[in-house]
Order: structure tokens, then sequence, then C-alpha cells
């Protein structure tokens, strides 16, 4: 009686979980992000997704450079960038430069007296110690060739620490039942807080302009941010109509993956609800300017006791034309957002408001302890306090006038606070900030 050989084989219930785990690698993929993205499991299916709104966004380059940040910066070509994909676009002819530049107003001698004598001068300050703030990305003298403009390369993993494809690059609409109504603010409430100056809603604005001091304030949780900025408004504030125009720096650890002060821009024309994005995440503002990059950080940036930085902008309407034109530094161009992006701002701003908002999650029940502005409060005033100086309006003619009669608000006066005054050199400006928690601000 001989023996068969037989071959050794793995009883089918050992390859179940090799097989499963196969399926598991194939429909998901393991996705992991420095710099606050943690890690996820992401279906093939949103990658896939994800990946096709990247490309829209993210347009063919000329030529790639590479900030010493980390970040990716695409020269394309002007006519291929994400604004012009945008519907109410599709015929649209890129404006070069704007038809006129806002002329400064030259008040008579009563009038500067009146202005000069409505607030107290304790805060006066020079401009001794100020200097102006660029960007990073071209340190180096590196700039995009002449026919295309910088564009911030968005990747995966920025979209992923967004809530969701639809969130990613959006603000987060809150209303606020406890607003005050003469200062209307449609991101107040759900943890949004401000230390803003505003003007009233009876007059029309075609513009504002301010310096805005550049600080790195401290970010508590990256579902949270900081920034400084203005606003330019109109429409309902309390319905679906409300459009803004917004230009300033800002920290999110959640759009960007890091904590640096960063240059953005932001437009809606429906509240906050589906249309309009921060920087160029989707169609809509036109850049023209080949050295100013949307979204990249600002360098350098003030310190306590120390040098001071900041950084100009200025938001204006076309006087010819109707597009709201934004101007950096020193009359730098930026671009424009074009007039049939919006309803009531196709016509005029009706209320600016400068200043500081950030988010409190309050996370395990207390107060964050993210920073506005430099975390130091108003009273500490020059080289402490962070600041926005020189408000100016643009009126009917396409002057620019000081900001006369503004309010200020804070919701929260022990977290943060603000405080305006007046004087010849600085004009209307204020002091605001706070470092959120602490004893008084629980």
């Amino acid at each position: 009686m001989g023996f068969v050989e037989r071959k050794k084989s793995f009883p089918a219930l050992l390859l179940l979980p090799l097989a499963l785990s196969l399926l598991f690698l194939e429909r998901f993929t393991v996705i992991y992000a420095l710099n606050y993205t943690n890690y996820k499991q992401v279906s093939s299916l949103r990658l896939k997704r994800i990946h096709r709104h990247l490309d829209k966004i993210n347009k063919p380059a000329v030529i790639t450079i590479e900030s010493p940040d980390g970040d990716i910066i695409d020269c394309v070509h002007k006519r291929k960038q994400p604004a012009l994909d945008h519907p109410l676009l599709k015929n649209h002819k890129i404006q070069r430069v704007p038809s006129e530049m806002p002329r400064v107003k030259v008040m008579n001698k009563e009038e500067e007296e009146e202005e000069g004598g409505k607030e107290p001068k304790e805060m006066m300050m020079s401009n001794e110690g100020v200097k102006g703030a660029w960007q990073l990305w071209h340190t180096n003298g590196t700039r995009c060739p002449k026919g295309t403009v910088p564009i911030r390369r968005s990747t995966v993993h920025d979209v992923l620490r967004a809530k969701s494809l639809f969130d990613f690059g959006k603000k987060q609409r809150s209303l606020s039942l406890a607003r005050r109504s003469d200062a209307p603010d449609v991101v107040s409430g759900k943890g949004h807080e401000h230390a803003i100056a505003y003007t009233g809603t009876s007059q029309e604005v075609y513009g504002a302009k301010a310096t805005i001091n550049v600080w790195d304030p401290s970010i508590q949780l990256v579902n949270e941010f900081s920034l400084s900025q203005i606003w330019v408004l109109s429409g309902s504030f309390d319905g679906s109509d409300l459009n803004s125009i917004e230009a300033g720096c800002q920290v999110s650890p959640e759009l960007y993956g890091d904590s640096r002060p960063r240059l953005f821009t932001y437009w809606t024309s429906d509240s906050y609800q589906a249309t309009g994005c921060y920087n160029l995440l989707c169609a809509g503002f036109v850049q023209t300017n080949n050295r100013i990059a949307i979204g990249a950080a600002i360098s350098p940036v003030s310190s306590y006791a120390g040098n001071q930085y900041d950084i100009t902008i200025l938001i204006w309407k076309d006087p010819k034309l109707g597009n709201w034109w934004m101007g950096f530094g020193d009359n730098t161009l930026v671009g424009y957002w074009p007039a049939e992006l919006f309803t009531h701002l196709a016509d005029h701003a009706t209320m600016v408001e400068w200043g500081g908002e950030v988010v409190n999650s309050r996370a395990n029940g207390l107060h964050t302890s993210t920073q506005m502005g430099s975390g130091h409060f108003a009273e500490d005033g020059f080289g402490k306090a962070s600041y926005f100086r020189n408000l100016e309006i643009v009126d009917s003619d396409n002057s620019l006038t000081s900001a006369q009669a503004i309010s200020i608000l804070a919701e929260n006066t022990n977290c943060y606070n603000i405080k305006s005054s007046y004087n010849n050199e600085w004009g209307t400006h204020f002091y605001y900030g706070g470092p959120g928690n602490n004893p008084q601000c629980p």
C-alpha cells in the first residue's frame, strides 16, 4: 500500500482576510498630510471627485515656483485662470487696467480743523519704525513671466482639511440673533467674534482703503482662524442676497495647512450660501498682476515692541465699467471682481467694515485662546497692539476721503476690544485685538 503525495494549499478561510484587505485597499486610500491633517481613510470615489475639482482650479502652468515656505506657485496664462470659468463671465473681456484710480480729495482748512478735532489724540503716532510687508514666495526675486498670473496650487490635503468638498474655500454662513441692527455682519454668531469699525448704512460708498498691521496670531484649533480685513457690503443683511467683497490678511490652518499670515480675498452675492469663495478657489476674481499671489504668505511680520510691518489694501468700483478693483501696497493693481458677479454691488456699497474676526469653537466649554491681531488689547498701543490706520472711503466722485463718523463694535471686550482715534498722520485709525481666553474671558 503506497502513499499518495498531496500538494499543500491554504484553506479558503485563511485567504478571506487577504482578499478583503485587497478589496479595502482598492476602494480606500489612507491619506496623511503634515501640518494639521490627520490620517483619513478616503474612498477612491471621493478622491476622484477631489481631483476633478482640483483640475478645475489648478490650471496648467507656464512655469512653477517653489516658495521657501513650501507653497507651490503656478504661473498661469491670464486667459486660462479659474475666474473665466464662471458662467456669468463666458464672454468677459479682461480689463487690463482700471479706467481711473481714486483721487485723494483735498480738504479745505475748515474741513481739516473739523476732522482733526473730532477724536482725542492720545494715540498719536508717526510712521517711524513702520515698514511695508511683501510676500514670501518671491523674496529671492523670482516672479511670474509677463502675461501670466501667480496662483497658489491647492492640494488634496487642503481639501481634506475642509468639512466637505462643497465647504472647501468657503466661509460658513452664521447669523447672529443678538447682533446690533446698526452693525450688520452676517458672519457674527456661532462662534464668530469681531472687533470692527464701520460706517453708517445711509450713504452710497464706492470703495474703501486702509493700512493693516501684520502679525501672526496663534490659533488654538485647526478649524479656527484669525483675520484682519476690509468688508465692502450691500444688500439685505438678514436675507439671502447680501453682497460682500473682502480682502485682508488671515491665519487659517484649515485653509492653508499652516499658521502663517496670508493675503486673502473673498466674495459672495448670496450671504455666503452658494456663491463665492476665498482667493482663486472658484471662478470669479480676475487677477491681472504677475507679482502678487493671493493666498500666499506675507513676510515679514511685526514683533512685540519691535519692528512693525503693515500692508495697504484699496478696493474701489471702476467708474466706467463697474468692476471692483483691488490695490495692494503702493498702488499695485492685483485684479478685480467683475460687476457681473453681483446684484446690489453692481451699483454701489452701503456699508464698509474694517477690523478683526476670529472663530471661537469653545472647545471643552472654554473660550478659545485664538488671538486676534497681535494677541494684545487695544489700550497697549503702538508696537504691542495691532492697528488699522488711514481708514478711507471712495465717494461717488471717485475721491478718497478720510472715513468720518465711524462706529466701533466688539461683542466681548473681555476677550477682544477696539479703540478708535484720529490724528493728522494716521487719519482715522484704531487699535484692536486681544488674547481670547483669560481670567476675564473664561
